[in-house]
């Protein structure tokens, strides 16, 4: 059974545990995203302390095929946005089952 952590959630827990109201605990969440994607967008690499680094890669344009129809299509080149963990993460996860 999958759970998603909703963006209101992380709002909730923001306010509990901080006790700012759930209006600046949304814009406080909302600030760190947006500095983030900022960041991304200027330096290609974000790296978060303890965390894990973002890093924005270009994918080339390239050949894709439907599995059920066999077509070909051309995939436009786009950015992804890839997620490494550090070490201290990866750690904490394997650590706390």
């Amino acid at each position: 059974m999958r759970i998603n952590l909703t963006k209101k959630e992380i709002v909730n827990s923001i306010y509990m545990q901080i006790g700012f109201s759930k209006k600046i605990s949304e814009n406080l969440l909302e600030d760190v995203f947006q500095i983030i994607l900022n960041n991304l967008i200027s330096s290609n690499k974000v790296k978060i302390s303890k965390f894990g680094t973002f890093i924005l890669r270009k994918k080339k344009e390239r050949i894709g095929r439907n599995p059920k129809t066999k077509e070909s299509k051309i995939i436009s080149e786009r950015n992804v946005i890839l997620f490494k963990p550090s070490k201290e993460l990866k750690n904490f996860i394997n650590t706390n089952d």
